[in-house]
């Protein structure tokens, strides 16, 4: 007969989320986990079967915790001034889940871009395509002279530019990210 689990899966979830934002995936051990999930690493394994599946459920769990931030921008008919908002809405969400140490997805982003982890690799892809085919659409909003290529481009720089902002929130300070948001937007 199967033990019933003395932990509730999304709080231990959350918490190994709030680790892995930290330190990010390869700096943190399963020992790591261990405190502070506070659970053992055999109930690590038995409900997610390794470090990566758990990070994988981290990586869920996120996107359920901003998901309103892109509900918004999807939803927003203001096109420029949506992905201005997305921008500031993205510096707001890692406040209220307790982080101040970037997005967690750019995070996770920056530190798989040259490992060989397909699954986490192409999770990322994903979700940075998933932004940038909001940016292209919000873009389009305010395009009537401006051609596909250019939108294209210019989506590309905000995409690049959400990363730098997710970098600068790490040590710079309120002043200095606001400037750079409002300036990112400037020409557009």
């Amino acid at each position: 007969m199967a033990r019933k689990k003395e932990y509730i899966e999304e709080e231990v979830i959350e918490k190994a989320m709030h680790l892995f934002w930290r330190n990010g995936y390869s700096d943190t051990s399963v020992r790591m986990l261990e405190k502070e999930m506070g659970i053992n690493q055999f109930s690590i394994y038995s409900s997610f079967g390794s470090k990566q599946g758990l990070f994988l459920e981290c990586l869920k769990c996120y996107k359920v915790k901003a998901s309103q931030m892109f509900i918004k921008l999807k939803n927003a008919t203001n096109g420029v001034e949506a992905i201005k908002d997305f921008f500031y809405d993205s510096l707001r969400i890692s406040e209220e889940l307790g982080n101040h140490n970037g997005c967690f997805v750019t995070n996770t982003y920056n530190e798989f871009a040259e490992k060989e982890d397909e699954i986490i690799k192409g999770q990322m892809l994903a979700f940075m395509d998933q932004i940038k085919a909001l940016f292209i659409e919000k873009l389009k909003m305010n395009a009537s002279h401006k051609d596909e290529e250019t939108i294209v481009k210019q989506a590309n720089y905000l995409l690049l530019a959400k990363h730098g902002l997710a970098a600068a929130s790490r040590v710079n300070t309120e002043k200095e990210i606001n400037d750079f948001i409002e300036m990112t937007f400037k020409g557009l």
